[in-house]
């Protein structure tokens, strides 16, 4: 499901790259969640960004 992850610390943004060549960026994710979605409980990446970011948070597509 994700591809890739990138974090921005000092503007609290989340960059993700699905499997499907879509990049999004969240917006105000803190950064402890960001250090869950790469470690995540349980081991799956994708439970976790469903679970606790998707709907989470503000987000626009990159084009």
């Amino acid at each position: 499901m994700l591809r890739a992850v990138a974090y921005d610390e000092r503007a609290h943004q989340l960059r993700v790259r699905f499997a499907t060549g879509a990049l999004y960026r969240y917006y105000d994710v803190p950064p402890e969640v960001t250090e869950e979605l790469l470690d995540p409980p349980g081991g799956s990446h994708g439970r976790y960004f469903n679970e606790n970011i998707r709907d989470s948070y503000e987000f626009d597509e990159e084009r």
